[in-house]
C-alpha cells in the first residue's frame, strides 16, 4: 500500500509542477490554486509512506521520478527541449530509482 501512497504523491507532485508552469508566477488563479491543491495532496501521501518506508528513500524515488515526469511534461506540453546530456541524467534516475528498489534492504517490498 506505501508505494500506492507514493505514487500518488509523485502524480500530485507532477501535476502541481505543471501547474506551477501554467500559473505564469503566479499570475492566473485557477492553476496557482492547482499548484496548492496538488502538493497538499503529494505531502499528505508522501507522509504516509513515511509511515513504513525511510525518509530518503521516500524522498529519493519521489523527487527523483518527479524530475523525469516534469522534464517529459516540459518537453511534450511546453516544448522544452532535452538534449542527449539531458536524456542520460534522466536515464541515470531511472536507474538509480531501479537500483534502490531492487538491490536496497532499506526499502519494504
Amino acid at each position: 500500500m506505501h508505494y500506492l501512497w507514493l505514487l500518488i504523491a509523485i502524480i500530485s507532485e507532477t501535476l502541481g509542477t505543471t501547474a506551477l508552469q501554467a500559473s505564469q508566477q503566479f499570475t492566473r488563479l485557477w492553476p496557482s490554486l492547482a499548484v496548492i491543491a496538488c502538493y497538499l495532496v503529494s505531502f499528505y501521501f508522501m507522509a504516509l509512506a513515511l509511515k513504513v518506508m525511510p525518509v530518503g528513500i521516500v524522498y529519493a524515488i519521489w523527487s527523483g521520478l518527479g524530475i523525469v515526469c516534469i522534464a517529459g511534461i516540459g518537453y511534450i506540453v511546453f516544448g522544452q527541449k532535452l538534449d542527449l546530456a539531458a536524456v542520460f541524467g534522466l536515464s541515470l534516475i531511472i536507474v538509480g530509482i531501479l537500483v534502490i528498489h531492487i538491490f536496497s534492504a532499506a526499502t519494504t517490498h
